[in-house]
Protein backbone atom coordinates (compact mmCIF):
# COMPACT_ATOMS: atom_id res chain seq x y z
CA UNK A 1 0.00 0.00 0.00
CA UNK A 2 1.09 3.56 -0.72
CA UNK A 3 1.39 6.27 1.93
CA UNK A 4 -2.01 7.78 1.07
CA UNK A 5 -3.69 4.42 1.61
CA UNK A 6 -2.24 4.24 5.12
CA UNK A 7 -3.40 7.79 5.82
CA UNK A 8 -6.87 6.93 4.59
CA UNK A 9 -7.02 3.94 6.94
CA UNK A 10 -5.84 6.11 9.82
CA UNK A 11 -8.61 8.68 9.19
CA UNK A 12 -11.20 5.92 8.87
CA UNK A 13 -10.67 4.94 12.51
CA UNK A 14 -11.55 8.21 14.21
CA UNK A 15 -12.14 6.46 17.55
CA UNK A 16 -8.56 5.16 17.72
CA UNK A 17 -6.34 6.53 20.51
CA UNK A 18 -3.95 8.26 18.13
CA UNK A 19 -6.62 10.09 16.15
CA UNK A 20 -8.71 10.97 19.21
CA UNK A 21 -5.65 12.61 20.78
CA UNK A 22 -4.77 14.44 17.55
CA UNK A 23 -8.31 15.70 17.02
CA UNK A 24 -8.58 16.87 20.62
CA UNK A 25 -5.33 18.84 20.43
CA UNK A 26 -6.20 20.30 17.02
CA UNK A 27 -9.70 21.30 18.17
CA UNK A 28 -8.08 23.26 21.00
CA UNK A 29 -5.73 24.94 18.50
CA UNK A 30 -8.57 25.82 16.10
CA UNK A 31 -10.52 27.46 18.95
CA UNK A 32 -7.60 29.84 19.58
CA UNK A 33 -7.25 30.82 15.91
CA UNK A 34 -9.68 32.91 13.80
CA UNK A 35 -12.75 31.09 12.48
CA UNK A 36 -11.52 31.39 8.90
CA UNK A 37 -7.81 30.97 8.25
CA UNK A 38 -5.71 30.14 5.19
CA UNK A 39 -3.53 27.03 5.57
CA UNK A 40 -0.13 26.33 4.05
CA UNK A 41 -1.03 22.74 3.29
CA UNK A 42 -4.04 20.43 3.81
CA UNK A 43 -4.36 18.53 7.10
CA UNK A 44 -5.76 15.51 5.26
CA UNK A 45 -3.41 15.28 2.28
CA UNK A 46 -4.88 12.11 0.82
CA UNK A 47 -8.47 13.40 1.08
CA UNK A 48 -7.59 16.73 -0.51
CA UNK A 49 -5.87 15.02 -3.45
CA UNK A 50 -8.85 12.69 -3.90
CA UNK A 51 -11.09 15.77 -4.20
CA UNK A 52 -8.91 17.45 -6.83
CA UNK A 53 -6.22 19.31 -4.88
CA UNK A 54 -2.73 19.65 -6.40
CA UNK A 55 0.34 20.95 -4.59
CA UNK A 56 1.03 23.66 -7.16
CA UNK A 57 0.48 27.36 -7.69
CA UNK A 58 -3.11 28.51 -7.97
CA UNK A 59 -4.51 26.10 -5.35
CA UNK A 60 -5.48 27.47 -1.91
CA UNK A 61 -6.60 25.69 1.27
CA UNK A 62 -8.79 27.56 3.79
CA UNK A 63 -9.99 26.14 7.11
CA UNK A 64 -13.31 27.39 8.47
CA UNK A 65 -15.36 26.71 11.58
CA UNK A 66 -19.17 26.66 11.39
CA UNK A 67 -21.43 26.71 14.44
CA UNK A 68 -23.29 23.45 14.92
CA UNK A 69 -26.98 23.02 15.57
CA UNK A 70 -30.30 23.95 13.98
CA UNK A 71 -31.33 27.31 12.60
CA UNK A 72 -33.51 29.49 14.84
CA UNK A 73 -36.16 31.40 12.88
CA UNK A 74 -35.32 35.09 12.61
CA UNK A 75 -38.50 36.61 14.03
CA UNK A 76 -38.58 39.63 16.31
CA UNK A 77 -39.18 38.32 19.85
CA UNK A 78 -40.24 35.03 18.30
CA UNK A 79 -43.58 36.44 17.17
CA UNK A 80 -45.10 35.00 14.02
CA UNK A 81 -48.24 36.85 13.01
CA UNK A 82 -49.82 33.90 11.28
CA UNK A 83 -51.33 30.50 11.77
CA UNK A 84 -50.20 28.14 14.56
CA UNK A 85 -48.66 25.82 11.96
CA UNK A 86 -45.98 28.46 11.23
CA UNK A 87 -45.31 29.56 14.80
CA UNK A 88 -42.32 27.29 15.36
CA UNK A 89 -39.13 29.19 16.24
CA UNK A 90 -36.61 26.84 17.83
CA UNK A 91 -36.75 23.28 16.52
CA UNK A 92 -36.20 24.13 12.86
CA UNK A 93 -33.37 22.77 10.73
CA UNK A 94 -31.63 24.52 7.87
CA UNK A 95 -32.24 23.00 4.43
CA UNK A 96 -28.55 22.64 3.49
CA UNK A 97 -25.81 20.88 5.45
CA UNK A 98 -23.12 22.71 7.46
CA UNK A 99 -20.43 21.78 4.94
CA UNK A 100 -22.32 23.64 2.23
CA UNK A 101 -22.70 26.64 4.55
CA UNK A 102 -18.94 26.57 5.22
CA UNK A 103 -18.19 26.57 1.48
CA UNK A 104 -20.50 29.54 0.94
CA UNK A 105 -18.90 31.59 3.75
CA UNK A 106 -15.43 30.98 2.34
CA UNK A 107 -16.61 31.67 -1.22
CA UNK A 108 -17.96 35.07 -0.16
CA UNK A 109 -14.75 35.99 1.69
CA UNK A 110 -12.36 34.83 -1.06
CA UNK A 111 -14.53 36.16 -3.87
CA UNK A 112 -11.78 36.13 -6.51
CA UNK A 113 -11.28 32.35 -6.09
CA UNK A 114 -13.49 29.43 -7.10
CA UNK A 115 -14.58 26.74 -4.63
CA UNK A 116 -13.64 23.29 -5.92
CA UNK A 117 -14.52 21.01 -3.00
CA UNK A 118 -14.29 20.58 0.77
CA UNK A 119 -13.94 17.95 3.49
CA UNK A 120 -14.40 17.52 7.26
CA UNK A 121 -11.32 17.91 9.48
CA UNK A 122 -12.58 18.29 13.06
CA UNK A 123 -15.46 19.10 15.36
CA UNK A 124 -16.16 19.83 18.98
CA UNK A 125 -19.31 20.55 21.01
CA UNK A 126 -20.09 23.86 19.29
CA UNK A 127 -18.18 23.95 15.99
CA UNK A 128 -17.53 21.85 12.91
CA UNK A 129 -14.32 22.53 11.00
CA UNK A 130 -13.90 22.02 7.26
CA UNK A 131 -11.07 22.62 4.83
CA UNK A 132 -12.11 24.19 1.53
CA UNK A 133 -10.12 23.75 -1.69
CA UNK A 134 -10.08 26.99 -3.68
CA UNK A 135 -8.69 27.70 -7.13
CA UNK A 136 -7.44 30.96 -8.61
CA UNK A 137 -8.99 31.22 -12.10
CA UNK A 138 -6.67 34.09 -13.07
CA UNK A 139 -3.46 32.16 -12.41
CA UNK A 140 -1.46 31.14 -15.49
CA UNK A 141 -0.71 27.67 -14.08
CA UNK A 142 -4.45 27.02 -13.72
CA UNK A 143 -5.46 28.50 -17.07
CA UNK A 144 -2.86 26.39 -18.90
CA UNK A 145 -3.80 23.11 -17.18
CA UNK A 146 -6.36 21.24 -19.33
CA UNK A 147 -7.46 19.13 -16.35
CA UNK A 148 -8.70 22.05 -14.27
CA UNK A 149 -9.09 25.07 -16.58
CA UNK A 150 -12.82 24.31 -16.94
CA UNK A 151 -13.26 26.18 -13.65
CA UNK A 152 -11.97 29.42 -15.27
CA UNK A 153 -15.17 29.58 -17.31
CA UNK A 154 -17.41 32.42 -16.01
CA UNK A 155 -20.33 29.99 -15.59
CA UNK A 156 -18.53 28.55 -12.54
CA UNK A 157 -18.48 31.80 -10.57
CA UNK A 158 -19.75 31.18 -7.02
CA UNK A 159 -20.77 27.59 -7.73
CA UNK A 160 -20.92 27.03 -3.95
CA UNK A 161 -23.83 29.53 -3.69
CA UNK A 162 -25.82 27.66 -6.35
CA UNK A 163 -25.52 24.14 -4.96
CA UNK A 164 -23.07 22.90 -7.61
CA UNK A 165 -20.34 21.57 -5.31
CA UNK A 166 -20.52 18.04 -3.94
CA UNK A 167 -21.88 19.19 -0.55
CA UNK A 168 -24.42 21.44 -2.27
CA UNK A 169 -25.61 18.69 -4.60
CA UNK A 170 -26.25 16.43 -1.60
CA UNK A 171 -29.01 18.62 -0.19
CA UNK A 172 -30.55 18.89 -3.67
CA UNK A 173 -30.88 15.10 -3.80
CA UNK A 174 -28.33 14.69 -6.61
CA UNK A 175 -26.23 11.97 -5.01
CA UNK A 176 -28.31 9.30 -6.79
CA UNK A 177 -28.31 8.28 -10.44
CA UNK A 178 -30.61 6.29 -12.70
CA UNK A 179 -34.17 5.34 -11.77
CA UNK A 180 -33.60 6.30 -8.12
CA UNK A 181 -33.12 9.93 -9.18
CA UNK A 182 -36.50 10.20 -10.94
CA UNK A 183 -37.84 12.46 -8.19
CA UNK A 184 -35.20 15.13 -8.86
CA UNK A 185 -34.91 14.98 -12.67
CA UNK A 186 -34.84 18.48 -14.13
CA UNK A 187 -32.98 20.19 -11.28
CA UNK A 188 -35.08 19.54 -8.17
CA UNK A 189 -38.11 17.66 -6.92
CA UNK A 190 -40.16 20.84 -7.41
CA UNK A 191 -39.03 21.12 -11.04
CA UNK A 192 -39.83 17.42 -11.59
CA UNK A 193 -43.29 17.83 -10.04
CA UNK A 194 -44.05 20.96 -12.08
CA UNK A 195 -42.99 19.32 -15.32
CA UNK A 196 -45.24 16.33 -14.68
CA UNK A 197 -48.22 18.40 -13.58
CA UNK A 198 -48.21 21.08 -16.26
CA UNK A 199 -50.45 20.64 -19.25
CA UNK A 200 -48.66 21.55 -22.48
CA UNK A 201 -50.81 22.00 -25.56
CA UNK A 202 -49.74 22.77 -29.11
CA UNK A 203 -50.81 26.17 -30.37
CA UNK A 204 -52.51 24.77 -33.48
CA UNK A 205 -54.30 21.54 -32.60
Amino acid sequence: MGAYKYMEELWRHKQSDALRFLLRVRAWEYRQRPKMVRCNRPIRTEKAHRLGYKAKQGYVIVRIGVRRGGRKRQNHRGMVFGKPKHQGINHLKFERNLQSVAEEKVGRKFSNLRVLNSYWVNQDATMKYYEIILIDPAHTKIRNDPRINWICNPVHKHRECRGLTSAGRKSRGHRKKGHRANGTKGGSYRAAWLRRNTMRLKRFR
